[in-house]
């Protein structure tokens, strides 16, 4: 059976998993203080840096914040953030998870962290992601929008009931009980927000985001991206990472790029995936990167799971403290 074999001499009786965040995770001055203290975070950054051919550490550092939520920006700076911080774990505490996920950029992030994709192929292939994205959808047709208080067969319901007119809405990332994105062309989004409030949601909100992800709309970026991740070069893993588009554990290295490539259209299970980490015995998840929304979503999934995060100086303490 699969996850029996525990790291008792580094972990004690936890059982870790690596999670890292995806886009709107971001802010200025990620990475800076582990860039800082650690040479292997600088190492990181200063690859990404001479990868990428202009200063991404300066913008994570120092910003613009318009600069860095452009999304071609946004998502190698945060795959740089986690990789940097990965890192720290890996020379600080010996950190040797059982398995990771990424929520949607995140992902990436994951595979890296399993061996899987070379950091910099993978920052290579997210700086194309996000250009690709951010054109599939021209400025102001699509949108996204979080429904607080529905389940998602209402939600799902409610998009299908206003897909209408050669428009069209879907749940895009299905993160929490009851906390569920949609995303697809804005006017259906905001019949569906309409519907939503309706129908008794607590909070319905449009996002200030700059395209509609995870939706059907992004059918032009999948295309693009097919040549550009069909050039990775994929290998074993060392730990599984669930996939955002099954919701289940990936150890195979020949599904890694169709699962990439279909996860651009399809919606992100985090809620499932959260559940399956739990089901298979994890104690400790350690959010990598920038922010604690991961982690405030695995406490509403299941709080038998400890999630912490490990951004700084200051959450390191908190990460050794848990390791004993």
């Amino acid at each position: 059976m699969e996850f029996e074999t525990v790291n008792e001499k580094a972990h004690g009786l936890a059982r870790v998993a690596l999670l890292f965040p995806g886009q709107g995770s971001q802010r200025v001055g990620m990475g800076q203080e582990l860039a800082a203290n650690f040479r292997v975070a600088k190492e990181v950054f200063e690859l990404a840096d001479e990868t990428l051919g202009f200063f991404l550490s300066r913008l994570c550092f120092e910003g613009p914040e318009e600069e860095l939520r452009l999304t071609a920006n946004t998502q190698p700076a945060l795959l740089t953030t986690s990789i940097a911080a990965l890192r720290v774990l890996e020379t600080e505490l010996g950190i040797e998870p059982e398995m990771a996920a990424g929520h949607s950029l995140g992902e990436y992030s994951a595979l890296v962290a399993a061996g899987a994709i070379d950091f910099a192929q993978a920052l290579k292939a997210v700086r194309a992601r996000g250009h690709y994205m951010q054109q599939a959808a021209p400025p102001g047709s699509g949108t996204m929008a979080a429904i607080i208080g529905l389940e998602l067969a209402k939600v799902a319901e409610i998009c299908q009931a206003v897909s209408t007119d050669g428009q069209l809405v879907t749940p895009a990332n299905l993160n929490a009980p009851g906390q569920i994105v949609i995303a697809g062309h804005t006017a259906a989004v905001r019949r569906a927000l309409e519907q939503a409030k309706a129908q008794g949601a607590r909070m319905s909100v449009e996002l200030n985001v700059s395209a509609p992800f995870h939706c059907p709309l992004m059918a032009p970026a999948k295309e693009a991206m097919a040549p550009v991740l069909e050039q990775l070069t994929v290998r074993p893993l060392k730990f599984g990472v669930i996939a955002n588009v099954t919701a289940q554990i990936n150890r195979d290295p020949q599904r890694v790029v169709p699962l990439l490539l279909e996860q651009i259209t399809a919606p992100v299970r985090w809620e499932e995936s959260m559940r399956l980490l739990a089901n298979s015995g994890v104690t400790l998840a350690i959010e990598v990167g920038s922010g604690k929304v991961l982690c405030g979503l695995m406490r509403r999934i299941d709080k038998n799971v400890k999630a912490i995060a490990f951004e700084d100086l200051e959450s390191l303490k908190t990460v050794r403290q848990a390791f004993g």
